[in-house]
């Protein structure tokens, strides 16, 4: 197998870069889109735990108007040959001296990549 195929690592890398928009314009419809529409795919958040695409959807609904300004401090994207990945980042708020951390793993799908499980956490939670 092949790790970090240079145009593979640049697909998956600007995928994650696509999200991070989407989180910071509040685009609820890319983010939901942006994960795979499945009954496998779940988000461990700092305060929720979701299981399937339904739960994440309605999750990303209940966040409309919920702005957030945060920084990616690092990023470490790697693939795994063509059609599976991590990204794991750590972030921090604007204003605040705290920081998150949040793991993606992506895979390829026919419509592009999606992240099938994700998990996002910051110290004492």
């Amino acid at each position: 197998m092949e790790v970090n195929i240079p145009e593979i690592l640049e697909e998956v890398t600007e995928a994650f870069w696509g999200y991070e928009r989407a989180l910071l314009s509040n685009d609820v419809e890319a983010l939901k889109d942006i994960f795979w529409n499945s009954l496998h795919t779940l988000r461990y958040g700092l305060g929720e735990v979701l299981y399937g695409h339904d739960e994440i959807t309605a999750f990303r609904n209940s966040q409309r108007g919920t702005k957030l300004e945060r920084e990616v401090t690092r990023l470490v994207v790697t693939t795994y040959g063509r059609d599976f990945a991590t990204a794991n980042c750590e972030t921090k708020r604007t204003g605040a001296d705290i920081k998150s951390r949040q793991s993606h793993t992506w895979v390829r799908q026919p419509e592009g990549w999606r992240i099938v499980a994700a998990h996002v956490s910051a110290p004492g939670t």
